[in-house]
């Protein structure tokens, strides 16, 4: 769907929240109007998913249209409540182009129980994004949750909320949601060898250290938590 009004740009970006909703819904990350996502125009407006609405029926005129203080434009659809949280990581990082915030029940079920996601023990996590920091308890709707993840967004790309949720920061929606995938496969690994095991051993910071230096030679130059102790 192409309103006149769009540009090109617009009714692609529009079109792409649709469907990586639909995605993030089908794959269980958020259910009934849970989660949000956003993507960066290139004259520095945000579109983002609308408040109260089920991410996974969404049409490309649903979509909101904000400035960077979260104000709607053009008396459109009124934003997520949750904007604050992608305004704070679209503030702290040029280079992040959309957000998606959801709640991966295997990932926030580990934050409940206390399980650092930023321990060391799979091999493609720690070469790419490194760990996933958790951010302290916010509380939902309110000025304080945004803040919550200030200081870990300089830092890192993927990011647990105490209790409540995901973020995951990319240069387009489909590296955002990609993360996110890469977050709750994580978390359900994780989860699967603490009901096998009960308690769970990093790898040794000798092997850790040479996956990391594997991380030139393929070329991946992305944040990685462990090299930069994000939420240390």
């Amino acid at each position: 769907m192409h309103h006149p009004r769009w540009t090109d740009e617009e009714a692609r970006l529009r079109n792409a929240i649709c469907r990586i909703g639909k995605l993030g819904y089908d794959r269980s990350y958020i259910v009934g109007a849970d989660g949000n996502i956003s993507a960066k125009m290139q004259d520095g407006t945000i579109l983002i998913t609308p408040t109260g609405a089920m991410k996974g029926f969404l049409e490309p005129e649903q979509i909101a249209h904000v400035d960077m203080t979260g104000k709607a434009i053009d008396g459109g659809p009124k934003p997520s409540s949750e904007v604050g949280i992608h305004i704070v990581a679209y503030e702290e990082r040029a280079d992040v182009k959309a957000i998606f915030h959801a709640h991966p029940p295997h990932a926030v079920a580990l934050t409940i129980a206390g399980v650092d996601l930023q321990t060391p023990i799979i091999p493609e996590i720690i070469v790419t994004i490194g760990g996933i920091p958790t951010a302290p308890f916010g509380t939902p709707g309110t000025p304080e949750l945004p803040e919550t993840i200030r200081h870990l967004v300089g830092c890192s790309d993927v990011m647990m909320m105490q209790n409540h949720g995901s973020v995951t920061l990319g240069t387009n929606l489909m590296d955002a949601y990609k993360k996110l995938d890469m977050l709750e496969h994580t978390a359900k690994i994780l989860w699967l060898a603490h009901v096998a095991k009960g308690g769970l051993d990093p790898l040794p910071a000798e092997d850790v250290r040479k996956m990391l230096a594997t991380r030139a030679q393929l070329g991946i130059t992305t944040r990685n938590t462990l090299e930069n102790d994000c939420g240390a």
